[in-house]
């Protein structure tokens, strides 16, 4: 069997203040356990709040530049740590408790992406689509795999990637629908009302009028890729909203969808 004998499966990533209590992912994880009697899911977690917590205790400065962290080789060891060991052990925790069968990996794990460096934020990967056997494996099987955006480089070496970028990898590779989860309802325009969908010519607009910027910003330009890659749209959505990613795994309109 391959994952073309199952169904469609659903990338989701997780990300803002939702991984500050894990507690309030509950609700959210329940809804991915009904989603799972349906189809596969695979979640991709970031940590960015968690890291540059730690980072701050232990004296070290970090900034971020359109959106993305810059990422010192020396602070490498400590965002490991976060990513793939603190942040992932307890998403994954918290899943099992659910009644999940939950597995903790890195974005790396099984050779499933490789990173290419970006030199210009210092350790820093852009994830690329590897090698999808391990996953196809989990998913066959009934497991939901929980990725860290710990990246690996071709040559070894452990790299910073953007949740974001890590989530529309693992859903190039697995051929999936995405839907990035953040702290509001989806993207909003400068009224602060939200944009039911936006096309490439949209994005573009609002990306140099600075409507969509920062964080957002990246959501948006991975979303765009993988649509026009996978020509099915990708949604952003709100994780405090259980109910619109059911809608979303379903096929009914919530957040915002990006349309290739």
């Amino acid at each position: 069997m391959n994952l073309l004998q199952l169904p469609t499966a659903l990338v989701i990533k997780l990300g803002g203040r939702a991984l500050d209590d894990m507690q309030a992912l509950q609700p959210l994880l329940k809804t991915v356990l009904n989603i799972q009697q349906s189809r596969p899911v695979v979640l991709v977690h970031g940590g960015g709040d968690q890291v540059s917590a730690l980072l701050a205790q232990l004296g070290l400065s970090s900034e971020k530049v359109a959106g993305q962290r810059v990422t010192p080789a020396a602070h490498i060891p400590y965002i490991a740590a976060v990513l793939a060991g603190d942040v992932n052990s307890q998403l994954t925790a918290l899943a099992q408790q659910l009644g999940l069968r939950s597995v903790g990996l890195p974005l790396f794990a099984g050779g499933s992406t490789y990173a290419n460096v970006d030199a210009s934020r210092g350790a820093v990967g852009i994830p690329q689509p590897g090698d999808k056997q391990l996953l196809v494996s989990l998913l066959e099987q009934g497991y939901l795999p929980v990725m860290s955006s710990l990246g690996l480089s071709r040559d070894g070496q452990r790299l910073n990637c953007n949740a974001d970028l890590a989530a529309a990898c693992i859903a190039e590779l697995l051929d999936a629908d995405l839907v990035l989860l953040t702290d509001v309802a989806g993207i909003l325009d400068q009224q602060q009302q939200l944009i039911s969908s936006i096309n490439a010519a949209q994005a573009a607009h609002y990306i140099e009028s600075s409507v969509v910027r920062d964080g957002m910003q990246v959501k948006l330009e991975a979303a765009l890729a993988v649509a026009q890659k996978s020509r099915r749209s990708i949604a952003v959505a709100s994780w405090q909203d259980p109910q619109a990613l059911l809608d979303l795994a379903e096929g009914r309109a919530a957040g915002t969808r990006i349309e290739f």
